[in-house]
């Protein structure tokens, strides 16, 4: 049974591989999506599986905590890389890295946050 179209809008933080909520199969494309986020015996947990809401939990604690491994890494990154014998222009290839992913993963945080508030909407 396809539902009604939720009042969530689709913004440019929602992720190309979900589905628009309310049409035909979307919540399993959301889950789908975010079993990608998490490590995989996590997503095989029988209440993530039945309860998407608690997948979409678990994958906004694990980008969160991502988040801050990067900028630590980011941050200690001049420091720490060059006692480990790398050359300057290592670390300096390494340092735009780490700050790509947390932009990366800010992005991935906001659409696990919009996926979230389409999934509590649609279960209401």
């Amino acid at each position: 049974m396809i539902m009604p179209l939720t009042t969530t809008r689709l913004g440019p933080d929602w992720p190309c591989q979900v589905k628009t909520p309310g049409s035909y199969d979307w919540e399993r494309s959301a889950a789908k999506w975010l079993r990608e986020l998490v490590p995989a015996r996590y997503a095989s947990y029988p209440a993530f599986v039945r309860h998407p809401v608690l997948l979409a939990r678990h994958a906004q604690i694990q980008v969160e905590h991502e988040i801050r491994v990067a900028r630590t890494a980011l941050q200690t990154a001049r420091a720490d890389l060059p006692q480990a014998g790398l050359r300057e222009g290592v670390i300096e290839h390494t340092i735009k890295l780490y700050a790509a992913e947390v932009t990366q993963l800010q992005h991935i945080a906001r659409s696990v946050r919009a996926v979230t508030r389409a999934l509590a909407e649609s279960g209401r």
